[in-house]
């Protein structure tokens, strides 16, 4: 069984460009929407992936991720919900831990969100500095939600 454990915070500032080791376009939708099981298709440069995910339990849920055929994946953003997600992703390394940068564009332009994945609820970790109010666990800044 593969789990998530996630915790996203609001970007302060634009620090995070300057410590990045790596950043891809993504456009995603979703094929469901339900907070019991989200269905996601993403682009990631010229990847595709198609996830399935559980329900929230604090920062905790399931994850089931699987590589597409690109050309799959963009034929099945055509039949995703309305409300397409484009964003840069800035990958960042910092404290042994690898930060996720999402800068939305398009309807969500201005926004910023970091995200970290740790190996067990409850780990204590250093925050950097572009990273503010965590917003873990708040529905207003799920990616489904957006």
């Amino acid at each position: 069984m593969a789990f998530e454990i996630e915790h996203k915070y609001l970007v302060n500032d634009d620090s995070y460009k300057k410590m990045a080791v790596k950043k891809v376009e993504i456009r995603q939708g979703y094929l469901s929407r339900l907070p019991e099981r989200t269905v996601r298709v993403r682009t990631r440069d010229k990847q595709g992936f198609l996830t399935v995910k559980g329900k929230n339990h604090g920062d905790t849920r399931l994850e089931f991720e699987y590589e597409i055929p690109y050309e799959d994946a963009c034929e099945m953003l055509a039949l995703c919900e309305p409300g397409m997600i484009e964003k840069t992703r800035w990958l960042v390394k910092f404290d042994g831990l690898v930060w996720e940068v999402d800068e939305y564009h398009g309807a969500r332009e201005g926004l910023t969100v970091a995200e970290v994945e740790i190996p067990k609820s409850g780990l204590h970790y250093s925050i950097p500095p572009f990273a503010g109010r965590n917003v873990t666990g708040d529905p207003a800044y799920y990616n489904s939600n957006l």
